[in-house]
């Protein structure tokens, strides 16, 4: 299978490291398919677009018709072996885009989907990434269960159909979880060796292997923040506080609760107020809960079982550290 490449910042691309755990699970689907929809949650940019675009790859090579859709980037790839429903796909996506409807790009990819199952008769997949956080909340569910349709109530018999969508939007996650449509599995941040790989490839001048661990927790997204902003952490972390909307009213009314969640996460756990967790978990700062690690449901190699040094705990994480040094930093401004 050919290794992609990424752009990880602006005029540097990185080949796709590691998550041999996590193609592995693709093959799995492409064996045994699947008899409910598989949705994959984990911090920002721990990596799912690239392994959801890697599995693009996988996937092709195994004979599949696919369609990667993100409509947050209004971004579509198509390997289909129908050149109309391909261009027809582009053509409906691209006047999405024009007319600022990007919600209605996941239900175009649905629909040729659905279409290709009709015709081909073989096999095909959907990938959809980040889709919840442009359909919202109530629709999610909506849109799990129309791809629930493909595997249960195709329009004609097919060989193998596989459906993965990804997301960070928490509360989307928790809406599905209501209903029995899916599966809902984690990938967390990449793990330390996976991380050394993909921080070998990056040019000179920059931080320690070390430290750029303990800043980022592992997680490129992070990584590439951090060379875009000339490896400043303070710079990230004041991107971070006002990208997540940390204001004043939010750190007064939970300072309590936020100080202990800063020192160790699993204080959220058991006690801690809905709302707060609602409000962190909107917010993408925390992945609470976590599965046991010892559990079927993590996509790859899942976290330690507690490192409060990079905000790891037993059952609450924060998204990498760099999210809790941003709550930590608004707590010690706004005394």
């Amino acid at each position: 299978m050919r290794r992609i490449k990424l752009p990880l910042v602006p005029n540097l691309q990185v080949e796709f490291t590691d998550r041999d755990l996590a193609l592995r699970r693709v093959e799995e689907w492409v064996d045994r398919g699947m008899r409910l929809v598989e949705v994959v949650y984990g911090p920002e940019g721990c990596g799912k677009t690239a392994w959801l675009l890697q599995s693009m790859e996988l996937l092709r090579d195994y004979g599949f018709d696919v369609v990667y859709v993100n409509p947050l980037n209004g971004q579509v790839y198509a390997e289909v072996g129908v050149r109309d429903l391909r261009n027809e796909l582009f053509k409906l996506v691209q006047e999405a885009i024009n007319q600022n409807a990007l919600a209605r790009i996941a239900w175009i990819a649905y629909n040729v989907i659905n279409e290709l199952i009709r015709v081909r008769r073989g096999r095909v997949a959907i990938l959809a990434d980040d889709v919840f956080q442009v359909i919202g909340v109530r629709e999610s569910a909506m849109y799990v269960k129309a791809l629930l349709n493909l595997i249960e109530y195709p329009p004609a018999e097919y060989e193998r159909v596989i459906t993965i969508v990804t997301t960070s939007e928490g509360l989307s996650r928790r809406e599905i979880g209501r209903h029995t449509w899916a599966h809902l599995d984690v990938m967390w941040n990449m793990a330390r060796e996976s991380f050394k790989q993909l921080y070998s490839q990056l040019p000179s001048g920059k931080l320690g292997l070390e430290e750029a661990w303990r800043i980022t927790g592992g997680n490129p997204r992070m990584l590439g923040e951090l060379i875009t902003k000339g490896w400043n952490t303070k710079e990230v972390v004041n991107w971070l506080m006002d990208s997540k909307t940390i204001t004043q009213s939010f750190i007064n009314k939970w300072r309590n609760w936020l100080e202990k969640a800063i020192e160790n996460p699993d204080t959220l756990w058991a006690n801690a107020p809905e709302e707060l967790i609602n409000e962190l978990t909107e917010r993408n700062l925390i992945i609470h809960p976590l599965p046991s690690r010892d559990s079927i449901t993590w996509i790859d190699q899942p976290p330690p079982e507690k490192d409060l040094e990079l905000g790891i705990g037993k059952y609450v994480a924060w998204q990498t550290p760099l999210h809790r040094e941003a709550v930590r930093r608004t707590l010690q401004e706004l005394t």
